[in-house]
């Protein structure tokens, strides 16, 4: 049987990355990762199609791999999943002939099985599965020392500016027993943080018939052994009740008090105009957190731009990211993306109108970055180490707590014979808007 050498590229969330990494897990006893096209067999785009922006990337990335295979002389297949199929379907083998196979978020389970049917490359989708326990198997693509775990899929709330339940479905909750499995491989292959990654984190086990599924999972997941930081993203400010924080309270140091909220907006006549699950007034969200967790790093995003926003609604948003003082912020300008409610609102905003907002907010966030981050210089912190710097030898980028993978700040570590994957102190020597610089 034939080893194939597989190219992958995986856009959008980190959700999409864990599937991503299953694919591969599937194909694991069948492939080789390839570092280049020339010497692929084939090529794996994940798409995301979120927002027209993710539409455009992934169909430009889809484009550009076609290009640059032309003129290969064997030429790899072109393997496409992910949210841009399950939204376009069909529509896109008559646009993009040059994909080889389609497969659905609905057929990435059985992937092995589809892409041996379509293509002759030695794999028998009979064959027994080395490891009875696959669907937790993956190949890792993060650094070393963190991965994600998805503990569900589809989302159950109905924000009227989100695709999210037409593309990926309603609550799907995975089993405790199998999120406990798929932690203990990933802890046992060295990773040291695990961040739980979900539509909504706080609606798990809903559909399980679960009362307080999601304590019930962290219960598992704190006592594992390996673990160092655990860490939830992607929390509905509307499931952070005083329960649950009393009882993230219990679960001792493993545990960061990382709260990663969309709130999206801070009027409540947008809140309610979008459909959100929780509509009031959102300050109280972050005064709960805060009584239970003083130090802890609060992240948000907003979309600016929502159809109806006037600059009073805006200068509210603006106020209440003055007033609330968050370490990250992301900002997104409103997109009418075909198939939800809000597309066919009323009092559309202007794009130059949306703009304006957007920088005028992350201005103002960067000012209040750059305090919190200044407020660190001279204190020793806890870094996991991410990866080598590609210029300084002695030099390390990595993470402390309040830094979470891919989407925050950079700690700049200057240290002798680390390693990615090490956890080290270092203390704070300098600090810019987003980033630390510390010595060991």
């Amino acid at each position: 049987m034939k080893e194939l050498s597989i190219y992958t590229i995986s856009l959008g969330c980190p959700k999409n990355l864990v599937d991503t990494e299953k694919i591969l897990g599937s194909l694991d006893k069948y492939y080789s990762p390839a570092q280049d096209l020339e010497h692929a067999d084939m090529v794996l785009i994940n798409t995301c199609s979120f927002i027209q922006p993710a539409v455009e990337e992934s169909i430009q990335n889809i484009l550009d791999i076609s290009r640059d295979m032309e003129n290969l002389q064997n030429r790899p297949k072109l393997v496409v999943t992910g949210c841009l199929v399950a939204r376009y379907g069909s529509e896109l083998e008559k646009e993009l002939p040059e994909v080889d196979l389609w497969v659905d978020l609905n057929e990435q389970e059985d992937f092995v099985d589809k892409f041996a049917r379509k293509f002759d490359l030695g794999i028998d989708p009979e064959m027994e599965p080395e490891d009875t326990s696959s669907r937790t198997n993956r190949v890792l693509s993060t650094f070393p020392g963190y991965s994600y775990l998805k503990i569900s899929e589809g989302c159950p709330h109905n924000c009227n500016f989100c695709l999210i339940p037409q593309l990926r479905g309603k609550l799907q909750s995975e089993a405790i027993h199998d999120l406990r499995q798929e932690a203990e491989n990933l802890l046992s292959g060295g990773v040291k943080e695990l961040c739980l990654v979900a539509q909504d984190v706080t609606s798990y086990g809903r559909d399980l018939g679960l009362k307080d599924g999601l304590q019930q999972l962290l219960r598992e997941m704190i006592e594992l052994e390996g673990l160092s930081w655990l860490r939830l993203m992607y929390l509905y400010p509307v499931g952070i009740t005083s329960g649950l924080l009393s009882f993230l309270t219990t679960l001792g140091p493993k545990f960061k008090p990382y709260f990663d909220i969309p709130l999206q907006h801070a009027h409540p006549d947008i809140l309610k105009s979008m459909g959100r699950p929780f509509a009031q007034d959102p300050e109280k969200v972050i005064t709960r957190i805060r009584s239970y967790f003083p130090e802890a790093s609060i992240r948000t995003t907003f979309i600016v731009g929502y159809p109806g926003e006037t600059e009073e609604h805006f200068q509210t948003l603006l106020d209440f990211v003055r007033d609330a003082r968050f370490d990250h912020v992301g900002v997104f300008s409103f997109y009418p993306e075909q198939g939800t409610r809000a597309a066919q609102m009323q009092d559309q905003v202007s794009e130059e109108v949306k703009e304006d907002r957007r920088r005028e907010l992350l201005q103002e966030q960067a000012s209040i970055s750059e305090e919190k981050m200044a407020s660190y210089v001279d204190t020793w912190q806890e870094v996991l180490i991410d990866k080598k710097d590609p210029e300084w030898p002695t030099l390390y980028q990595g993470r402390t707590w309040f830094q979470a993978p891919e989407i925050d700040g950079i700690t700049y570590v200057s240290a002798h014979d680390c390693q990615p994957g090490d956890m080290v102190w270092a203390k704070i020597e300098e600090s810019k808007i987003y980033d630390l610089i510390a010595l060991v």
